[in-house]
């Protein structure tokens, strides 16, 4: 049986800990999005504006360690268009107190963008579409629970 390291099993408590978000700062923050525009034909792009504390890092949507809670946007299924494709931002391998080799991480203010198309039956006339952004935020010395960030943008669908 193949031994698990420590950051394993801080990831593994992080997360089946209760939420504390009382007591966890804002870690990631997303920009309010803009208004999109959806023509009757084609496809269009929302982009997800988002920043991270200095100081601290999110797991990539492809961690380099099994154990680790990936960056996953997940769009509700009821909305005006469909989801095409989702295109994460560009990971950076980094080696933290806790880890024994570099991991997959993004930091900093990055970006979100996911590619929709119109699904047959979209009603002409304002819509949402919502999302979930589920991540778990890391500094040098330790990972925290995962946390999830609801995602709301506004449509006008043409």
């Amino acid at each position: 049986m193949k031994k698990k390291s420590a950051s394993f099993w801080i990831s593994a408590l992080a997360a089946l800990a209760p939420p504390l978000s009382a007591q966890a700062p804002q870690i990631l923050s997303l920009q309010e999005p803009q208004k999109v525009v959806v023509p009757r034909q084609g496809e269009v792009q929302v982009p997800l504006k988002l920043s991270m504390r200095p100081g601290y890092h999110a797991n990539s949507d492809k961690p380099s360690e099994d154990y680790l809670i990936p960056l996953r946007l997940a769009w509700e299924s009821k909305a005006p268009l469909e989801p095409v494709e989702i295109v994460y931002p560009k990971a950076k391998l980094e080696k933290f107190e806790f880890t024994e080799k570099p991991i997959s991480v993004v930091d900093g203010d990055f970006e979100i963008v996911t590619r929709f198309r119109r699904t047959p039956n979209a009603m002409p006339g304002p819509a949402f579409l919502s999302g979930k952004l589920r991540y778990q935020a890391c500094n040098e010395k330790m990972c925290f629970p995962p946390r999830t960030i609801d995602v709301k943008v506004p449509l006008l669908v043409q």
